[in-house]
């Protein structure tokens, strides 16, 4: 088993998503999620918190430098590509784009991490994280 395979989760709350508050690309990703997410099944940890560094600590993320982003779903936690792909494929609108998981997740990683390893060289790096607005701030944890 890899390292990055989905692991048994069943502590951890349906619907959370453990992302890098830092980097751009990973906020634009919340925006995302929360623009088609209209049953707010979803909810936001960044890995700067206090809960997002625990998180991170228990599933092998490091959480000064962190690799994948994460979520839970069915008591698993998912990371890199098929965290990704479980989340569209959660969601009505982007839910065929969950057809991609057929191909082989060595495959799938690898472009991740390109995309991962070059995130804040191409997107840019914050040193707040991403401000809700008050109708979402209650779907983020800290």
């Amino acid at each position: 088993m890899s390292r990055w395979s989905p692991k048994p989760a069943p502590d951890e709350p349906d619907g959370m998503i453990l992302f890098d508050g830092a980097c751009v690309f990973c906020s634009r990703w919340v925006r995302f999620v929360i623009a088609r997410d209209r049953a707010r099944r979803f909810t936001f940890v960044p890995v700067q918190s206090v809960r997002g560094r625990d998180l991170a600590r228990r599933f092998g993320i490091d959480a000064d430098a962190p690799e994948t982003n994460a979520v839970v779903l069915g008591r698993r936690i998912f990371f890199k590509s098929d965290a990704a792909l479980t989340v569209l494929g959660a969601l009505p609108s982007t839910r065929p784009l969950a057809v991609l998981k057929l191909a082989p997740r060595a495959a799938r990683d690898l472009a991740y991490d390109l995309v991962a390893r070059n995130r804040y060289r191409i997107f840019g790096r914050t040193e707040a994280c991403m401000a809700p607005s008050a109708e979402d701030r209650a779907r983020f944890v800290g």
